[in-house]
């Protein structure tokens, strides 16, 4: 079925969003982006156990303790340009925060050893996406 969602719209979603996922695979959720901080948590700083061990710029490799190797992709604009690539690299969630203005995203940078879920107007940017199996 389809439900019209996107920027300026409450979806309150309900059930898992495939959205660009392959088909038996969706976005992940707050609640799930939280119970990989909860997995990875005390194996090494958060962020460095996440991120890849090459690419990062101003010395913020990570050790990939889990596979999970998270690229700094940087995020892009409207403009289609790519911004902080070499230094940051974000994740969308499926989750919204405050109705249909802000959303939740998991975010690595070449500055911190530490992840971050954050919520912002993330629905005007161009992030990576990490897929879950159903």
């Amino acid at each position: 079925h389809s439900k019209k969602c996107g920027y300026g719209t409450n979806c309150n979603l309900t059930e898992k969003v495939q959205g660009v996922c392959p088909p038996n695979w969706h976005l992940p959720t707050y609640d799930e982006w939280e119970a990989l901080f909860v997995a990875v948590s005390g194996q090494s700083a958060l962020g460095e156990a996440l991120k890849s061990q090459r690419g990062w710029g101003k010395n913020g490799n990570g050790v990939d303790s889990f596979g999970f190797s998270a690229l700094p992709a940087g995020y892009s604009l409207s403009d289609y340009q790519f911004y902080s690539t070499g230094f940051y690299a974000y994740f969308w969630s499926c989750t919204e925060f405050m109705g249909a203005t802000l959303s939740y995203g998991m975010e690595l940078n070449s500055g911190s050893v530490n992840a971050y879920l954050n919520y912002r107007n993330y629905r005007y940017y161009g992030f990576s996406v990490r897929c879950l199996k159903d």
